[in-house]
């Protein structure tokens, strides 16, 4: 967001809209929900099914390696620093509802549902 020159905030308008980045950030934090899993042609095949209408929160239940799972998926609300560098990108890069393509981190690859 820039300013004009009463200093005020506007929003970009056109191609350049909203390429930097996604939803806004509230109180410095972030909400998402994840699908982990180890291969990449899994995350693939889950991001697909994804795109086609499958339930993100059946799917992180049924596929998911972290605990989260049992949540359909949810983390909560988390600042930056509290997840890895390349989790905390994409979140930011999505707006809310938006579901990202596999994002590959120290402990496998995730899909990552933007919820906040």
């Amino acid at each position: 967001m820039g300013k004009n020159k009463y200093g005020k905030g506007y929003q970009k308008k056109g191609k350049d809209a909203g390429s930097k980045g996604g939803a806004p950030i509230r109180s410095g934090k972030i909400k998402a929900s994840h699908i982990l899993v180890e291969k990449l042609s899994k995350a693939q095949e889950i991001y697909e099914d994804l795109q086609a209408g499958e339930d993100f929160q059946k799917l992180a239940q049924k596929y998911s390696t972290c605990p989260s799972k049992n949540k359909g998926g949810n983390l909560g609300e988390f600042p930056k620093g509290q997840m890895v560098t390349e989790f905390w990108n994409a979140c930011v890069k999505l707006g809310i509802g938006q579901i990202s393509q596999p994002v590959k981190t120290q402990f496998g690859y995730h899909i990552i549902k933007r919820t906040g």
